[in-house]
């Protein structure tokens, strides 16, 4: 009777801003079989960086990131690099980062409460072809999918030759968002935001955040505040 092959550790990158945080992962991880924590990023640019560098099998993904945050790293190595799975490790469980992470690529999802098995789990279960979701995160995808779509009235054209992204984002613009905030509400990148602001000023002739508001709340776009 031949023995199976050993199975090789998973080569892993941990990206966290938090050095505190990032080193304790990576010191947990050491200790544990399966794993090789090949390489260590503080934001999404770098996590982006070593990816290319050290094709990893895995990146534990935090969301919450200067620079690149997670969602964005996540999209950018997932289109770039498909050999690398990620697994976001965050300490948020919340649906304005799980589905955002889930659309851009990521295959696993657990929070920092996870224990160091777990995260192996997550890891190798990516690598089967499998999803890494913690319980609590499944139940709420379940919930996300099974709840009946709301009825929605049909979006009002946009004037001026806008496109629809245009559209979007002219409307965040009237609540009060920065270009930042749009580029997370949107999983899309801060350029990607001020490239669509620039075509916005262009089709519309105005100069300014102000006018875009006045703009906005003029061809019905938002409806001013009641009551």
């Amino acid at each position: 009777m031949t023995e199976e092959p050993e199975r090789k550790p998973a080569r892993v990158v941990v990206a966290d801003d938090q050095t505190v945080v990032r080193e304790g992962i990576v010191m947990l991880l050491g200790l544990l079989p399966g794993v090789e924590v090949v390489g260590a990023a503080g934001d999404g640019e770098e996590a982006v960086r070593l990816v290319a560098e050290l094709a990893p099998d895995v990146v534990l993904m935090d969301l919450r990131m200067p620079r690149c945050d997670g969602v964005e790293a996540t999209r950018r190595i997932r289109a770039h690099h498909p050999g690398t799975q990620v697994v976001v490790l965050t300490t948020f469980a919340d649906d304005d980062s799980l589905f955002p992470a889930l659309r851009a690529g990521a295959r696993g999802y657990l929070t920092k409460d996870a224990g160091g098995d777990e995260i192996v789990r997550a890891v190798h279960s990516v690598l089967s072809g499998d999803a890494g979701l913690s319980p609590s995160v499944q139940r709420r995808l379940l919930e996300r999918l099974s709840a009946p779509e709301p009825e929605r009235a049909a979006p009002p054209v946009p004037p001026d030759g806008l496109t629809t992204r245009e559209s979007e984002v002219l409307v965040l613009i009237a609540d009060g968002l920065s270009n930042q905030e749009i580029a997370r509400r949107l999983s899309v990148s801060t350029a990607t935001v001020k490239t669509h602001i620039n075509n916005m000023f262009t089709k519309t002739g105005l100069k300014g955040r102000a006018q875009a508001v006045r703009y906005a709340y003029r061809k019905g776009l938002v409806r001013p505040p009641t009551g």
